[in-house]
C-alpha cells in the first residue's frame, strides 16, 4: 500500500518516467494494461492488453489502432493512427476483475509522429502553452461542478413508428403514492436534506473513497436541487489538462459504482421535465509565479482589471463557447430563460441567473476566481475548458471591459440584458462565424472546428429536428 501511495503522489505530480510505470506495474501485481483515450466528442475509449506485452519502446513509438471507427477522426483511407501512453497517468483501474494498470493516451500521426490536430487532449494542452507564451500568466487553474443523476431504472428507444423513454427513482415526488415510504423528495426541493429523503449519500461516500484512492482531491459532496437522485461531488480545483484528465475519471468512476450498486447514473443535463438540471459550473482562474491574478479589493465584484478583461472574452465569445461547453440538443432543455438557468450575458457577484458569478465566500486573494455557470456534463472537458480560457485570454488581449456587475435581480428586469443561444443549432452558427479567438496559436485547428459543427449538425441538430415528438401527439393526433 505504501508503495501505491508514493505512486499516486508521482502520478499527482506528473514526474513518472515509462519505466517506474511498468515497473510499478509489476509491484501490484497487475497482468493487464487498459490504454484510454479521448474521443471527439468527450467519451473515453479504450484497448486492453497483457501487461508483458508493453515495453518501454511504446511510450516513444506508440501502438497502432484503427482511427477511422472513431467518431469525427480519420476516414477509411487514412485510417492507421498511434496510440501514444503518458505514464504520468499511471493508477490501477479499480473497476476490473483482475488487477489492470490504466493509462491515458493521446494520438499521433504515423510516421511521422506528429500529434494529431483532433486529438482533445493535445487541444488542452496547446492551450497551455499559449497561455504561457502569451506571458499573461502561466497556469490557468479550473474547478469544475460536474452535477449528475442516479436513477434506479431507465429505458428509451426511437423508432420509425416509436419513441418514449422513462426513468425512475425511489426519490422521485412522483413515487409519493402506492406503494411509497413517504419520503419522496419533493420537485425542486432536493438541495441538502438528509437521510430518509437522500438514499444516496452512502453511493456517493463510495465515490468520493474511490476518486481519493486514485488521487483526485475532492470536497463536498451532496444531494442536488431536482428531487430523483440529483447528486454532485465537488473536486478540488487543478491545472487545465490534468482538471479534464480527472473529469473523465470522476465520471467513469461514477457511473461503474452506481452500476455496481445496482443503479444508473447519467451526466446528461435535463432527464427530467419540469425539475432542474445538471449543469458544469466551471471556476477559473490565473496565476503566475504562484501568485493569483484576479483578486482587486478596490475593483468591480472585487476583480482585478486582467480578470475583467477575462470576464470581458467570455462573454464576448459565449455564445460560439456554447457549443463546445452546452453541446447537446439536450443542453437548451436546461438553459431555458425564466428559471434558475444561468442565461444572462452578465457577470454578477452573487446572482445565479448570470453566466457568470463572482463567488464572495472568501476574501483571500488566492481564492478569487470567476465562475462560468452555462457548460454542462456534456462537453468535451479538454475542449470545454481550452475553449473557455482562449476566450478569456482574447478578452485580456484585446483590453475588453465587461462593464458593471448585474447584482439586481434578473428574474424581475433583465435590463435589456442578451441571454444565451435557445439552441445547439444556434450555438453552432455563432460558432461558425466567431471562432478566430481559438485558432490562435493553432490551439484549434480550422478542421477539428469544422469536423464538430458538421457532426454535430448531421447526427444530433438533424436527428432530433425530424423526428416526431411524443408530446406532438397529445397536442396535435385529434387535429
Amino acid at each position: 500500500m505504501a508503495e501505491i501511495e508514493k505512486e499516486l503522489r508521482h502520478y499527482l505530480e506528473g514526474n513518472v518516467e515509462p519505466r517506474a510505470a511498468l515497473e510499478w506495474s509489476r509491484e501490484t501485481s497487475a497482468a493487464m494494461v487498459d490504454l484510454k483515450f479521448c474521443d471527439l466528442l468527450g467519451s473515453w475509449q479504450h484497448v486492453t492488453l497483457p501487461v508483458g506485452s508493453l515495453d518501454e519502446s511504446a511510450f516513444d513509438e506508440g501502438l497502432g489502432f484503427d482511427g477511422s471507427s472513431i467518431r469525427g477522426w480519420q476516414g477509411i483511407a487514412e485510417s492507421d493512427m498511434l496510440l501514444m501512453p503518458d505514464a504520468s497517468t499511471a493508477i490501477l483501474d479499480p473497476f476490473t476483475e483482475v488487477p489492470t494498470l490504466s493509462l491515458l493516451c493521446e494520438i499521433a500521426e504515423p510516421v511521422t509522429l506528429e500529434p494529431y490536430a483532433k486529438d482533445p487532449r493535445r487541444v488542452a494542452r496547446r492551450a497551455e502553452d499559449y497561455l504561457r507564451s502569451s506571458g499573461v500568466a502561466d497556469t490557468c487553474f479550473v474547478g469544475p461542478e460536474c452535477e449528475f443523476f442516479v436513477f434506479d431504472e431507465v429505458s428509451y428507444t426511437s423508432g420509425p413508428n416509436e419513441a418514449r423513454y422513462k426513468v425512475d427513482s425511489s426519490e422521485g415526488h412522483w413515487n409519493s403514492g402506492d406503494p411509497g415510504l413517504g419520503y419522496t423528495i419533493r420537485e425542486k426541493q432536493g438541495y441538502f436534506p438528509p437521510a430518509p429523503h437522500d438514499t444516496l449519500s452512502d453511493l456517493r461516500t463510495r465515490m468520493v473513497l474511490t476518486l481519493e484512492r486514485l488521487g483526485i482531491p475532492c470536497e463536498f459532496h451532496h444531494h442536488e436541487v431536482a428531487s430523483a437522485g440529483q447528486c454532485e461531488i465537488d473536486l478540488r480545483f487543478q491545472s487545465l489538462t490534468r482538471m479534464a484528465d480527472q473529469v473523465l475519471l470522476y465520471k467513469y468512476v461514477v457511473k461503474n459504482t452506481a452500476r455496481a450498486a445496482g443503479k444508473s447514473a447519467t451526466f446528461m443535463p435535463k432527464p427530467i421535465f419540469g425539475d432542474n438540471g445538471s449543469g458544469m459550473h466551471c471556476h477559473q482562474s490565473l496565476w503566475k509565479e504562484g501568485t493569483p491574478l484576479f483578486a482587486d479589493k478596490s475593483g468591480p465584484a472585487g476583480l482585478s482589471q486582467l480578470a475583467r478583461g477575462y470576464v470581458a472574452g467570455l462573454l464576448a465569445h459565449a455564445p460560439a463557447l456554447l457549443a463546445l461547453c452546452a453541446p447537446t440538443t439536450n443542453s437548451y432543455r436546461r438553459l431555458v430563460p425564466g428559471y434558475e438557468a444561468p442565461v444572462n450575458l452578465a457577470y454578477s457577484s452573487r446572482n445565479r441567473s448570470a453566466c457568470i458569478r463572482v463567488p464572495t465566500y472568501s476574501e483571500s486573494p488566492k481564492a478569487k476566481r470567476i465562475e462560468f455557470r452555462c457548460p454542462d456534463p456534456t462537453a468535451n472537458p479538454y475542449l470545454a475548458f481550452a475553449a473557455m480560457l482562449m476566450a478569456g485570454l482574447d478578452g485580456i488581449e484585446r483590453g475588453l471591459d465587461p462593464g458593471e456587475p448585474s447584482d439586481f435581480d434578473l428574474f424581475e428586469d433583465d435590463h435589456g440584458v442578451t441571454q444565451v443561444p435557445g439552441s445547439l443549432a444556434e450555438s453552432l452558427d455563432a460558432l461558425e462565424a466567431d471562432h478566430a479567438f481559438l485558432t490562435k496559436g493553432g490551439v484549434f485547428g480550422e478542421d477539428l472546428i469544422r469536423t464538430w459543427i458538421d457532426w454535430k449538425r448531421e447526427y444530433e441538430v438533424d436527428a432530433v429536428r425530424l423526428r416526431p415528438h411524443p408530446m406532438e401527439f397529445a397536442l396535435y393526433y385529434d387535429c
